[in-house]
């Protein structure tokens, strides 16, 4: 079965629970309303599961929904969008 990606937007996070863990991807938003996606986290019991690329796609097409540019500060949302250029026009690079 299909993990469902959550977002709370309160705690600025997408995340999928795996029992009494979670996977995650954290953002924040710059002084420019620009998504910075900070840092992805994915417990050893739920890796080689393309757990990390999901929430990357999810947080980067939330982005483009909502019209925020995106900064990819975390090293797994780079890769992905070095592996997916479809992205590339929404990316700011430092």
């Amino acid at each position: 079965m299909e993990k469902q990606i959550l977002h709370d937007k309160k705690e600025m996070r997408f995340y999928v629970p795996f029992g009494d863990e979670e996977a995650e991807l954290t953002y924040n938003f710059t002084e420019d309303n620009h998504m910075d996606l900070e840092h992805t986290f994915v417990p050893e019991s739920a890796r080689g599961q393309g757990i990390a690329q999901k929430l990357a796609r999810h947080s980067l097409d939330y982005a483009r929904e909502n019209n925020h540019k995106a900064i990819a500060s975390c090293p797994v949302v780079e890769t992905f969008v070095k592996r997916n250029p479809e992205y590339n026009d929404m990316m700011l690079w430092p």
